[in-house]
């Protein structure tokens, strides 16, 4: 019955999982300046999503569907801004490097991509301060760093930024199981 709260209790057994319980890392290939810093830093931030398009065969007025290629969308994490801009000019840094500001040219070699991706993990922890599952990000590389706000009216809080991420993949580790293939 759906206004039973038994039922409602006993489908949440473990008490729900808290989206404040995670925590981000990653390593930056260019100055690793800031990677200690990362996890007490990256305050927001999302679990990763995949889809699989579908690929639509006609026949006599009907379109039949397959399972077609698997995309991944682009990942965006929320960064807090200290003042020794710690985190935001390593990944300035690193996002200079893959194209520079003025000459337009890619310092790390587009011939070798493995020169500036990287990795990232993020793990969802349990109430009980144990991990649940750790998404690790392969390929990744800053697509986009978010202006800083600054405003004369903006008392009583710290500067954020975003960074949106390009991933080829990623895969899944946890006590769900592990999830992940070529």
């Amino acid at each position: 019955m759906a206004f039973n709260i038994d039922d409602i209790r006993a489908g949440l057994a473990l008490g729900g999982t808290r989206p404040t319980l995670f925590q981000v890392q990653f390593t930056n290939p260019v100055s690793t300046d800031a990677d200690d810093v990362t996890p007490f830093l990256v305050r927001a931030t999302n679990l990763p999503s995949s889809t699989i398009s579908p690929i639509e065969i006609p026949y006599f007025g009907r379109k039949m569907k397959i399972a077609g290629d698997r995309t991944f969308d682009v990942w965006q994490t929320t960064i807090m801004n200290d003042e020794d801009f710690r985190i935001r000019n390593a990944l300035e840094r690193w996002h200079n490097e893959i194209n520079t500001l003025q000459s337009n040219l890619n310092v790390r070699g587009t011939s070798q991509p493995s020169l500036y991706k990287s990795v990232a993990t993020v793990t969802q922890f349990g109430k009980d301060g144990n991990s649940l599952r750790t998404y690790r990000f392969e390929g990744l590389f800053p697509l986009e760093l978010s202006p800083i706000d600054l405003d004369w009216e903006a008392t009583d809080t710290i500067e954020n930024f975003s960074v949106a991420w390009a991933y080829d993949y990623f895969t899944i580790e946890g006590d769900t199981g592990t999830i992940s293939g070529v």
